[in-house]
């Protein structure tokens, strides 16, 4: 069959975007095809950023085109995602403009105190705001937003029943804790316990949104390559303590986000409990857990330090009682927080900025 724009689309026309569920022809995300002798050259773009789903597509192309065209013709797919308008296609949380995972190597460091001021600030600072405490086996949401016997509704949209977020503080949440009982353990197996987060994204009524923050379970787990599989996310954030052996697993977190199977940005560091300050000598710091140790990891893995958080028992106190501590008006606590949420919308910025550019290279 000789090599023409006409084959090369009704080839192309075979391949169905696996979120969009259409064919990438209809849904114009065949960008280029240039012809030279014998090699075909493809530019096409996909909704999930993740490598594994650009691998998928470029195999994809590679095979319809040359079942196509013949065993013989070069195909050189360029796969890149979808950014800026283009990338509100997606099907998954469309509405959304960005989508953070914020991680911790090991627990115990304040994952979700961070995930939780971090949420309550950034509605503070105007933005609409979402968080699904993806933590399966230990939410602890429900406390830190004062919402233990509160249940989300449900609402019927185009003959589909979806879940409404419970509101608190400003900020939209969904907590697998909202669906289970309190003081029992939740015991799920992987697929089980997958399958039960993937329904917070697909099946809840979020409207639209700046940002949706994601609270993981530590380490690095399969409910974790689930969520990168399910969701596109913008980047993640790694909380980390400044003792050494918080910071080797935080090594470990920054480096799964990095692999070449899952490829989301690394938005930055949180050292969290970066040194101690008694009520009664509010400018004295003691360095309990040491001093840096996450200044100094972001250095030599080249990722941003997003900021510097104190170990303060007002922080631990409001949580308890469902008041995240951001809420403290002028306090070393709430201006700490304050300043990580604008380093991380500065950083969100960045992120996107340079990966535009790159859409259609």
């Amino acid at each position: 069959m000789p090599i023409t724009q006409e084959a090369i689309l009704s080839a192309l026309s075979r391949i169905i975007e696996p979120d969009l569920k259409k064919d990438i022809v209809e849904l114009d995300l065949v960008r280029d095809v240039t012809v030279d002798e014998n090699t075909v050259h493809v530019h096409v773009e996909v909704s999930n950023p993740a490598m594994h789903s650009r691998k998928r597509m470029e195999e994809a192309v590679v095979f319809n085109l040359q079942q196509a065209l013949g065993k013989e013709v070069k195909v050189v797919a360029n796969v890149t995602p979808l950014s800026g308008e283009r990338g509100n296609l997606r099907k998954v949380l469309p509405d959304v403009k960005y989508i953070v995972a914020v991680a911790s190597g090991k627990g115990g460091v304040g994952k979700s105190t961070i995930t939780a001021n971090l949420a309550v600030g950034l509605a503070r600072l105007g933005w609409k705001v979402g968080l699904v405490d993806a933590d399966i086996h230990g939410p602890s949401m429900p406390i830190m937003f004062d919402t233990v016997h509160e249940r989300p509704t449900t609402i019927e949209k185009n003959g589909k029943r979806w879940i409404v977020p419970v509101e608190s503080h400003g900020v939209k949440l969904l907590s697998i804790g909202f669906f289970a009982d309190p003081s029992q353990a939740i015991a799920w197996r992987g697929p089980m316990a997958s399958k039960a987060l993937e329904q917070l994204f697909k099946d809840a009524d979020w409207g639209e949104l700046d940002i949706m923050l994601v609270d993981l379970p530590p380490g690095t787990s399969d409910i974790h390559l689930s969520l990168v599989q399910a969701v596109p996310l913008t980047g993640a954030i790694v909380v980390s303590t400044p003792q050494p052996v918080a910071l080797a697993d935080a090594r470990k977190g920054v480096g799964f986000f990095q692999l070449p199977s899952v490829n989301v940005p690394v938005l930055g560091i949180v050292e969290n409990m970066a040194w101690f300050t008694p009520a009664e000598l509010p400018n004295n710091k003691y360095y309990i857990f040491g001093q840096g140790g996450a200044r100094a990891l972001a250095g030599e893995l080249n990722v941003p330090l997003l900021g510097e958080v104190p170990l303060v028992q007002s922080i631990r106190e409001a949580g308890d009682v469902g008041r995240p501590a951001v809420l403290q008006d002028s306090t070393l606590v709430s201006t700490a927080f304050t300043d990580l949420c604008r380093a991380v919308q500065a950083r969100l910025e960045e992120v996107v900025h340079a990966k535009a550019p790159a859409s259609h290279a």
